[in-house]
């Protein structure tokens, strides 16, 4: 269970990127700094590997789609459940042929293992036995 009430996205795709991309532009401004066309090929090329980085990891189901994502797919060990059919407004998936559906298929929850104090393990129950009432509500 999250211990913040909002989505932030934090994806494996998202994730991979922006550290292959964080890579590439460090190459890129020692490139500018130096003046070195080598080194500015280099980083532009890590920089357009981080894309298809990206791109790759998202269409596997390590991405997510644009929007609020259901609450037990929060977590960034959780693989996106509309991934097979295209995701309705993604360029990402235009561009691989998924044209995007509305076939949703909910994910396995994510368990929780707790050590420590029974209060806290009645804290953390107490957590997602609210969380999940606020699922069935649909909300």
């Amino acid at each position: 269970m999250s211990a913040h009430p909002y989505d932030h996205g934090h994806t494996v795709a998202g994730w991979t990127g922006c550290g292959i991309a964080v890579v590439g532009t460090a190459v890129l401004g020692a490139g500018v700094c130096t003046v070195s066309a080598p080194l500015l090929a280099a980083g532009a090329a890590v920089d357009v590997l981080a894309l298809l980085v990206t791109w790759v990891l998202h269409l596997a189901g390590w991405g997510k789609p644009s929007g609020p994502r259901p609450r037990e797919e929060w977590s960034w060990r959780v693989r996106d459940s509309g991934t097979r059919a295209g995701h309705a407004k993604c360029l990402g998936c235009r561009l691989a042929g998924r044209r995007g559906g509305t076939v949703v298929v909910t994910a396995a929850p994510v368990t929780v293992t707790v050590t420590g104090s029974a209060e806290r393990a009645e804290r953390v129950e107490r957590v997602e036995r609210a969380g999940a009432d606020a699922v069935g509500a649909g909300g």
